[in-house]
């Protein structure tokens, strides 16, 4: 899948999020909308019967049972011979109850022609009940002055939404899993992309590197069938130590393909016993100088470790000193120095081995240990190998209970530290 297709398919994908959220976010302003109209409607309902209770009620409400200013009375007794405080109060509470509306509320009746409230609960809220949505004209009770019965509910907006958090919570929730398994498609793909080229890359560089000593084979054996070559010792003994060399690396490279199958098939178990890390290093090192020694460099060992029998896989732990080597010498342009030292810390055994070469950029770190990662330095050749060598290190290290720490700096050389329980 080419880098267009991948873009279409993000961009199209995002606007579609968009568009989800926006549509939810709308849908649950309407449903937030729709339960504000239920409630009001439920309201005016309640507060319409209470009026309609007041006109049929012929309950007389006289000065002599008002607790009220007898000037405010007299100024407003057509009211006042309609409406009992106390009944009004009452009839209130029984129809928001019969509405199933249970939340604190202020009400009062105001004259409409100056604002003067003349009865009710309205203390500190009366600019909240003039401007309320709940209302009724009282015309019906008293003709002489327009009033209005209005309620107050101080926590409506609180109320409405608690009844109706499970649908943005849901919504949240819908919304959260499907932006999650948005990125994590993305994240996928492009992964599956960036493996994809990896293992093109693999494939080119592992033709590159089996054709290079199978042409040189065939080459010295052209050479040595010829008889001007027979009769000249010196020569045999040079064109069979060529083809000798890259047999040995052509096997080095089928045992590093054959390294990663076996992690990808997770065909491997561990024969874990007791080893002596120090003989098995000292065997690696004595079959390995003779590469350094070629290139006129020098391997040394300063193995300081008092406690070395480790329980392992004297196996794979082998071919995790032969890759720390390789890439030792293989990373080091000329001269390769190279040391590897043991000491025991804290109930441990610590192996490193350092190098002189290249190094690895501090950005690079992170990935060295992934499957088919190399180090590229220009040309895709140019580092030598399959970029599996690191990533088969760590993973066995780790399946034999230990771990693998890098220190490098560019130019200046890298360290590889195995630490192992003991």
């Amino acid at each position: 899948m080419n880098r267009k297709v991948i873009s279409i398919i993000i961009t199209l994908t995002t606007v579609s999020l968009v568009a989800a959220l926006i549509t939810q976010l709308f849908w649950v302003r309407d449903a937030s909308l729709l339960k504000e109209d239920q409630f009001n409607n439920s309201v005016k309902v309640a507060i319409k019967s209470v009026v309609n209770q007041l006109m049929t009620s012929e309950e007389v409400y006289t000065l002599e049972m008002a607790d009220i200013n007898p000037k405010l009375y007299v100024e407003n007794i057509d009211l006042f011979s309609a409406v009992n405080p106390a009944k009004l109060d009452s009839l209130l509470n029984v129809e928001f109850s019969s509405m199933e509306i249970f939340e604190e509320f202020t009400y009062g009746v105001y004259r409409s022609a100056d604002k003067l409230f003349v009865m009710g609960k309205y203390d500190g809220t009366l600019q909240q009940l003039i401007d309320s949505p709940h209302w009724v004209s009282l015309t019906c009770l008293c003709q002489s002055e327009s009033y209005i019965l209005t309620v107050y509910f101080p926590n409506q907006k609180s109320m409405i939404l608690s009844q109706m958090i499970i649908l943005p919570v849901m919504s949240g929730l819908f919304l959260m899993v499907l932006i999650f398994s948005f990125f994590f498609t993305i994240y996928a793909l492009l992964k599956q992309k960036k493996l994809s080229e990896m293992k093109t890359d693999f494939v080119d560089n592992m033709t590159h590197e089996f054709k290079t000593p199978i042409s040189t084979i065939s080459i010295s054996s052209e050479i040595l069938s010829k008889d001007v070559v027979v009769r000249h010792p010196e020569k045999v003994k040079k064109y069979a130590k060529i083809i000798f060399d890259e047999n040995t690396r052509l096997k080095n490279q089928v045992e590093r393909v054959l390294q990663i199958a076996i992690i990808d098939k997770e065909d491997y178990k561990l024969k874990l016993k007791e080893v002596d890390v120090h003989q098995v290093i000292q065997d690696c090192m004595d079959n390995f100088n003779v590469q350094v020694v070629d290139r006129k460099g020098n391997l040394q060992a300063n193995l300081e470790a008092l406690q070395y029998m480790v329980t392992i896989d004297k196996e794979h732990f082998t071919n995790v000193i032969n890759n720390l080597l390789d890439n030792a010498n293989k990373y080091s342009p000329q001269n390769p120095d190279i040391k590897i030292n043991t000491i025991n810390n804290q109930g441990k055994i610590k192996i490193s081995i350092e190098d002189k070469g290249i190094g690895i950029s501090r950005e690079n770190q992170s990935d060295v240990f992934k499957k088919f990662h190399r180090l590229q330095t220009g040309n895709i050749h140019d580092s030598k190998g399959f970029g599996i060598g690191l990533f088969y290190v760590k993973t066995m290290v780790e399946q034999m209970g230990g771990k693998i720490d890098i220190e490098s700096e560019l130019n200046k050389g890298s360290r590889f530290t195995l630490s192992f329980s003991i």
